[in-house]
């Protein structure tokens, strides 16, 4: 379990004798004697549920209730009295107690009580988690396309979905992982359970460990109180590592750890938890050859590596640009309350005859950019962006002289730093910002 429980009472042996009983339940406990203390370590503690007496030295249960909810709304607190009366449990019940208990305590029936709350808590939790993702949950039919390479990804998927297997996701930049991600997810087992999306390039290398793990109240500076980590509130769940290839040495042998054990083990924490994760791993590196030049390791390679799924670029399935280009035109026309219904012929050519760098992400954004600016109810090619019209500067045939990688780098960054943002453009170059930033500074590029 390791929920963490707060028993704020003045009288020794019961307090004892409640901290002692619940322990052995499974349970951290605390124990404090006065309503000070106890909102002085509620300050410090996320503490999954507090059961007070209502008569304390100083501010009464009751008063310390108030203050609880006040400052943690969600917080879960029982009221114990040896003073029956129906003001008392009215009154409780009013402040926001979940329960309230009689003295003299039966050990079964505070058990039984602090069982149910923290169940209620946990789908509270988890509720509002779902409730986040609700717009976003994907079915197979978010994956829009008809290529003979579409089909078999999502038949592949509809195969694998149900197992516990760990997967890999292998495509370039755009190509919708974290979509097949998520239909992996909602067609399994734990549709039901949380899916936590992680992009291990965004987040600074020296909080990811911290965000991933969580900590305790002064794990290390500025960490005023405990936090849960992205693994355990995906518990029951799946978690989803897109760009894994960016993670250090060190937290590639921690999260091989967790693999094994399915524990973790907080920031500044003494006791490791269980968890049940399903993982997911995205990439867009030659994986198997960042092991070889042990960039990778190997052993968490083939932990992830169970059941590989590779998503085909959009330039191998060019029947699917037309019928994806009308899906997102739909969209974007309902969103933006404009009713650019058709593609013009001559701007569907110029569509077919793109090579797509940054997959369907890319056709995407052009999409929303073409019905925005478009000015009848079709997209004619000068709603499309001159990028678009004059191809693509690496590509065969669009440069007088083959471009080195610096080159390369260098001149998409000219050309598109002023057409999408520095996420998109780092990106296109399958680099992170910080690299894309570093770059710039090298150069002596500005934005």
């Amino acid at each position: 379990m390791n929920e963490r429980l707060l028993i704020v009472e003045d009288e020794e042996t019961l307090g004892e004798s409640l901290k002692r009983v619940l322990t052995k339940d499974g349970y951290e406990v605390d124990a404090v004697n006065s309503a000070e203390s106890a909102l002085k370590r509620a300050e410090g503690i996320a503490y999954d549920l507090i059961i007070t007496d209502i008569i304390l030295p100083g501010i009464d249960g009751i008063e310390l209730l108030r203050r609880l909810k006040m400052k943690f709304p969600e917080q879960i607190v029982i009221i114990i009295t040896a003073y029956a009366s129906i003001e008392t449990a009215v009154g409780s019940l009013r402040a926001g107690a979940y329960d309230y208990v009689i003295k003299p305590i039966i050990h079964e029936e505070i058990k039984r009580i602090v069982g149910n709350a923290l169940r209620e808590r946990a789908l509270l939790a988890e509720n509002v988690i779902l409730r986040k993702q609700v717009e976003e949950r994907y079915d197979f039919e978010k994956i829009v396309g008809e290529s003979r390479a579409i089909t078999s990804l999502i038949d592949e998927v509809k195969k694998i979905s149900n197992s516990r297997s760990n997967v890999l996701l292998l495509g370039e930049t755009g190509t919708g992982k974290e979509l097949i991600a998520r239909a992996v997810h909602y067609n399994s087992t734990r549709e039901d359970k949380p899916f936590v999306p992680i992009n291990c390039s965004a987040i600074p290398e020296n909080l990811l460990e911290s965000e991933l793990f969580g900590y305790t109240k002064g794990a290390f500076t500025g960490a005023t109180v405990s936090k849960r980590g992205l693994f355990e509130e995906a518990n029951g769940g799946s978690v989803f590592l897109d760009e894994i290839g960016e993670l250090s040495q060190q937290l590639q042998a921690k999260l091989l750890r967790v693999m094994d054990d399915y524990e973790i083990r907080p920031l500044g924490g003494l006791q490791a938890r269980k968890v049940d994760i399903r993982f997911i791993a995205a990439t867009n590196r030659d994986i198997a050859k960042n092991v070889q030049e042990g960039l990778f390791r190997e052993d968490l390679f083939y932990r992830i590596n169970v059941v590989t799924l590779r998503l085909p670029p959009l330039r191998e399935r060019k029947e699917d640009i037309v019928i994806l280009a009308r899906h997102f035109l739909e969209k974007y026309s309902q969103e933006l309350g404009k009713p650019v219904r058709f593609i013009d012929a001559s701007a569907v050519d110029l569509l077919l005859d793109y090579q797509w760098p940054g997959n369907v992400r890319e056709l995407q954004n052009i999409i929303e950019r073409a019905v925005l600016i478009a000015d009848s109810n079709t997209i004619f090619p000068e709603h499309l962006p001159e990028d678009l019209k004059k191809g693509h500067p690496y590509l065969p045939g669009t440069s007088d002289k083959p471009l080195s990688i610096e080159n390369y780098t260098k001149t998409l960054i000219l050309q598109y730093q002023g057409s999408c943002t520095e996420q998109h453009l780092a990106e296109m170059l399958g680099i992170t910002r910080k690299a894309l930033w570093e770059k710039r500074k090298k150069w002596g590029l500005k934005k």
